[in-house]
């Protein structure tokens, strides 16, 4: 087993509350995608309620945000993952149940093997990338950084 997996955090603003009838395509959406993330090559862990994602997670001090907060055996297989059919489908009309983001809303990072971030970890990082851009310490999927030796 490797040393590091690859932690990742996406933040996302819905343009209405999740019941209402613009975000119920997304909503029907969701079990399948987290099912494909569950079952998808190099998926190791992902938040979650006992409701089975993390819609009801609060973060980022905005009430109305979306965290979505996974563990990845590597780069490679976060990004099958979200160029797979699956989720690009859903990926593609984002725009349409959600606001654009006016800052970095995704931010990949290291962790110990077996290590599940929390949310404030997730904050930090984003953070991090927001104030420096991509670095070891946070980066994205077009600007990765190597695991730590």
């Amino acid at each position: 087993m490797a040393a590091h997996q690859l932690a990742q955090v996406n933040i996302a603003l819905p343009r209405e509350p999740l019941d209402a009838p613009l975000l119920a395509e997304f909503v029907a959406n969701l079990a399948p995608v987290n099912a494909a993330a569950d079952a998808a090559p190099g998926f190791v862990w992902r938040l979650q309620t006992d409701d089975g994602d993390a819609t009801g997670i609060r973060a980022f001090g905005d009430d109305r945000l979306i965290v979505n907060l996974s563990v990845w055996e590597s780069v490679e297989a976060l990004r099958a993952f979200v160029s797979g059919a699956r989720h690009l489908a859903v990926l593609r009309r984002r725009r349409a149940w959600f606001e654009r983001a006016a800052e970095a809303h995704l931010a990949l990072w290291w962790v110990p093997a077996g290590h599940e971030p929390s949310v404030s970890e997730a904050e930090e990082h984003l953070g991090l990338l927001r104030r420096a851009g991509p670095s070891p310490a946070a980066f994205t999927l077009r600007s990765p950084f190597p695991p730590p030796r």
